[in-house]
């Protein structure tokens, strides 16, 4: 059948229609006559026809999408609390409050009040960071790269570096140490092989060209087995004996001794400035449970050198993320208090037990809307710390493993995180021997999870029917971009096909579990 599509309204016939002044009202003159147009041109290509209110209604949802954040709240239930792809570190009330007084209004970023003249923006946050690191002077840039690179750049441009063959890292987005030398001026001499280097090594490579000496932590991987490492004294002593500056570069970083929670010990700056280190770079984002940042610490003389380098103006840090960096730092002030007030630690030291129980509470609010369509279980399994930190030390704790019924193939499994992360607040967890699990040491807000568990939608077949992808009712994306993580996904870490996760007995399949039927 032939459609006229002469029949469709003209473009100001519609923008003059009640229903279009809405949406004028609401998104404004020019957003609302390109959906406008943008919908008549779907119409003609679809060779179908629409009244006015039909075409409002499409370009309504047309502004809606594209006026909707691109960044949007996520529940993390990957198991990896400091996950790169969902921003890391969660940052506490006070750096979120201090973050926004100074964006909302003018601040005293470069401004020295009592002098009535022009200050320095790293004052702002100079006087926590040698406090707790027991550093002569600090400065701060992007983020940890933009450090090292700064540090390169302004000690070595030009010169060589030698850096143990162990420590020439790749961190996340194929980003490897090499390259980052590279372009910050530097030429990198290799020494020693990838599991043992020894100081010998570091002694034949230094020459007439030899800038400096660096190591480089390697926190996202660990070499074990028939190994040996410079211990960083040693190192320090060697490059102090030719006069040469020795920098470390921590990664994640942390300011105190995650050992006092029962955590796996992390090199700290201040332990690295004790053993000899000039200067030390590390991460705000990441342990230290800050924003997205670079710290440069040590002596006074260096952090002059690199606050003079033009590279610094470039990467220097906005008010923002100075207050919210100056508000976190505040916080370990008080050790005693900084589980309850950190969120990156909270998480990290919360209680396998606690989660369990959280796990008990979910189970049976999810079993009622996958009832019928999968299995869910409770598992023990093991959490992550991420962002590259202690990527061998796992966290104990509770998952809920879904499992769709009917079907061996790892399509359903797809399917169903393709719905979690369809819901308002998308629910990302990982997929792992075809089963959709939601580890819950992250969940806090369990009431916002559980409100929004009625808005899953399903395909009209059962999940392991093995129906199309086109059925699920869920925004096709490329290939690979509606996935739940995987283990693969994690980055810097391999599959954990080494972790057991025993499944505890309490399990739900069929009917749902308020009604009283367990099986």
């Amino acid at each position: 059948m032939t459609v006229d599509l002469s029949r469709l309204p003209a473009v100001d016939r519609v923008l003059k229609g009640s229903a279009a002044l809405a949406l004028i009202e609401r998104y404004g003159r020019m957003p609302a006559t390109e959906a406008v147009r943008a919908a008549l041109a779907d119409l003609r290509v679809a060779k179908a026809v629409a009244d006015t209110d039909g075409v409002v209604a499409l370009a309504a949802d047309k502004l809606a999408a594209r006026m909707a954040p691109s960044q949007r709240p996520m529940f993390n239930l990957t198991g990896t609390v400091l996950h790169t792809n969902l921003g890391r570190a969660l940052l506490a009330d006070a750096a979120i409050a201090a973050m926004t007084e100074v964006l909302a209004r003018p601040s005293n970023l470069e401004f020295n009040v009592a002098g009535g003249s022009r200050g320095e923006r790293d004052d702002h946050v100079r006087g926590w960071l040698t406090q707790l690191t027991g550093a002569e002077d600090a400065t701060v840039v992007n983020n940890n790269a933009a450090a090292v690179v700064l540090v390169l750049n302004t000690l070595a441009q030009g010169k060589a570096v030698p850096v143990s063959r162990g420590e020439l890292i790749e961190i996340g987005g194929a980003f490897r140490v090499p390259d980052i030398m590279a372009r910050a001026g530097c030429r990198l001499v290799e020494v020693g092989t990838t599991n043992r280097t020894h100081l010998r090594d570091f002694e034949a490579a230094i020459g007439p060209e030899t800038a400096m000496l660096m190591k480089v932590h390697p926190s996202n991987y660990a070499v074990v087995g028939f190994t040996n490492t410079v211990p960083e004294a040693e190192l320090a002593a060697l490059a102090h004996k030719h006069g040469l500056p020795f920098a470390n570069d921590l990664g994640s970083g942390q300011l105190v001794d995650l050992e006092r929670w029962g955590l796996p010990h992390e090199p700290t700056p201040r332990e690295a400035l004790a053993a000899g280190a000039d200067l030390v770079t590390f991460s705000g984002d990441k342990l230290l449970g800050g924003p997205q940042c670079g710290i440069v610490v040590g002596r006074k003389d260096l952090i002059q050198k690199l606050n003079k380098n033009p590279l610094k103006r470039a990467l220097r840090l906005d008010k923002g993320r100075l207050a919210a960096l100056e508000a976190t730092l505040r916080l370990y002030a008080d050790p005693d208090r900084l589980a309850e007030r950190l969120p990156t630690l909270r998480l990290l030291t919360r209680p396998a037990a606690d989660i369990e129980a959280v796990a008990q509470r979910m189970l049976p609010l999810v079993a009622r809307v996958l009832e019928g369509k999968a299995e869910v279980v409770i598992e023990a399994c093991r959490s992550q710390i991420g962002s590259g930190a202690l990527p061998v030390d796992l966290l104990p704790s509770h998952a809920l493993s879904i499992k769709a019924m009917g079907t061996k193939s790892g399509a359903a499994v797809e399917r169903l995180a393709d719905a979690f992360r369809a819901l308002p607040v998308p629910v990302i967890g990982r997929i792992e021997d075809d089963r959709l699990k939601f580890d819950l040491r992250c969940l806090e807000d369990e009431a916002g999870f559980a409100e929004q568990l009625a808005e899953l939608v399903f395909p009209p077949a059962s999940l392991g029917s093995g129906g199309s992808k086109a059925s699920t009712g869920v925004a096709e994306g490329r290939k690979g971009s509606r996935r739940g993580l995987s283990n693969q996904d994690h980055v810097g870490f391999p599959p954990r096909t080494d972790v057991s996760t025993p499944r505890v007995e309490t399990s739900y399949r069929g009917t749902s579990p308020l009604r009283g039927e367990k099986k």
